[in-house]
């Protein structure tokens, strides 16, 4: 079976449902494409599923990445920089597409999408062998053309919910949810923490009342040891600005991110 021939909501339920087989967390990791620079991007896609990622967020570079923190803005102002467009990102969803399995998801704002239009990025998408986006600036409320494009090629699109949300929106919006629910893990924007907020577990549990859906945690996760503590709790982890900063600090660095997701996933085990 070809991965045209699978939807993006099926292959992404097979990730999860592999990872808890295996008895262990999903791993997920985002990378903006083109930093440090356009060259590096395929080997550290590469480098990041070596060291046991089960998904990929290809982060699409914008000026005005207001959900992201310092690292996750300054990688994506070096990007630019480089000239990374959202052609270059789709090009680098399919070349890994063609080499593995994993689930790949596109993460960027609605202007860089809007420019090159919606049905033309689902299409191209879909070619790619992308199975979603994530677009942290388009409420859920204001997604239906954005939706209305993603269907007929098979993509999900993937809503982010905070803790600050309230029960009546989760119970509105979350029944709606394909792939999995993305919840964050704070109020505020993408970033290492030292340690994870202490109402993630009673959030959690209001998002899994309205779902059959994965689970998975994003933003503040940064070392092996917030996994853990994740364990049994949610489906799956989100690591993006750490895994950024392992990058940037390493000479060799498609062996620092290889090295550093491996550690995430080993404390994924249960």
């Amino acid at each position: 079976m070809t991965v045209a021939s699978v939807t993006g909501a099926e292959r992404i339920a097979r990730a999860f449902a592999r990872a808890k087989d295996e008895r262990r967390l999903a791993i997920i990791i985002y990378l903006t494409v083109g930093y440090p620079d356009r060259a590096s991007s395929a080997a550290l896609l590469r480098a990041a599923l070596d060291g046991g990622a089960d998904m990929l967020e290809l982060g699409v570079p914008f000026s005005d990445p207001l959900a992201d923190g310092a690292t996750v803005q300054q990688a994506s102002a070096a990007a630019l920089a480089n000239g990374v467009t959202v052609a270059d990102c789709l090009v680098e969803a399919r070349s890994v597409v063609a080499e593995r399995e994993a689930p790949v998801l596109f993460m960027g704002y609605m202007n860089p999408f809007l420019r090159y239009g919606l049905d033309r990025f689902a299409t191209d998408a879909r070619d790619a062998g992308a199975v979603g986006v994530i677009v942290p600036d388009l409420p859920a409320e204001e997604s239906a053309p954005f939706d209305a494009a993603l269907a007929p090629a098979g993509l999900v699109r993937i809503d982010l919910y905070a803790p600050t949300t309230p029960d009546a929106r989760l119970a509105r919006l979350v029944p709606r949810s394909r792939g999995f629910v993305y919840c964050v893990s704070l109020t505020g924007v993408t970033g290492a923490r030292r340690a994870l907020a202490s109402d993630v577990a009673s959030f959690v549990t209001r998002v899994r009342a309205h779902t059959v859906l994965p689970v998975a945690l994003g933003f503040g996760i940064s070392e092996p040891a917030h996994v853990a503590a994740l364990r049994g709790l949610v489906d799956g982890v989100v690591i993006g600005s750490a895994a950024i900063d392992a990058v940037t600090a390493a000479a060799d660095k498609p062996a620092a991110l290889r090295a550093f997701v491996r550690g995430l996933a080993e404390a994924g085990r249960s």
